[in-house]
């Protein structure tokens, strides 16, 4: 399959059920960069060129623009996908969903945070006075261990400029009381 478009990549995504963004996040599992068919940034051009700001563009636009059809997040491992709600729905939330209370104190500290206001990463950074190393580090564990526990989310929105953080139940309610029909975290 050839991809140049955002409806291309959509199709590819929906098809494709779970997909890397820019490498595969596991053996025998799609990633969208290898179907791109853009022009790489040619010899001596500044910049990222075509393919790469088309798929950062996408990874973000995807899911803001259907985003009762497609899901960006990280997996076990910190790899970035993106996949199918009905995937997400089905099969990846019941395997892999872990509940808050076995997150560590400081992704519990974070998700408290954002309970109810969400922020973006370099707010929450500086709310808990994690900026420096090796709080950063830390940090960027715990948020990695929200995501990928499916406790957070990056929220759906093509006017964030930065990655905003919501609880995962509060973008995706649908996925959480198919699953615990009494919605319990």
């Amino acid at each position: 399959m050839s991809v140049r478009t955002l409806k291309q990549a959509r199709a590819f995504v929906l098809r494709a059920k779970i997909c890397g963004i820019f490498s595969s996040p596991a053996q025998g599992v799609q990633c969208l960069w290898d179907v791109v068919d853009l022009p790489h940034r040619k010899p001596g051009e500044k910049g990222w060129g075509q393919k790469v700001i088309a798929i950062w563009t996408w990874k973000n636009e995807l899911p803001a623009t259907f985003p009762h059809e497609i899901f960006y997040g990280k997996i076990a491992g910190g790899r970035a996908v993106l996949m199918s709600i009905e995937y997400l729905r089905a099969t990846y939330y019941p395997k892999h969903h872990q509940s808050l209370s076995k997150c560590t104190p400081l992704a519990r500290r974070i998700y408290q945070v954002i309970r109810f206001d969400p922020m973006t990463t370099g707010a929450l950074r500086a709310e808990l006075g994690m900026k420096q190393r090796p709080e950063r580090s830390r940090f960027d564990r715990a948020l990695q261990e929200l995501q990928t526990t499916l406790n957070i989310a990056r929220r759906n929105s093509l006017d964030d400029e930065n990655d905003t953080w919501v609880p995962f139940s509060e973008q995706y309610l649908d996925v959480v009381r198919r699953e615990r029909p009494d919605g319990a975290e």
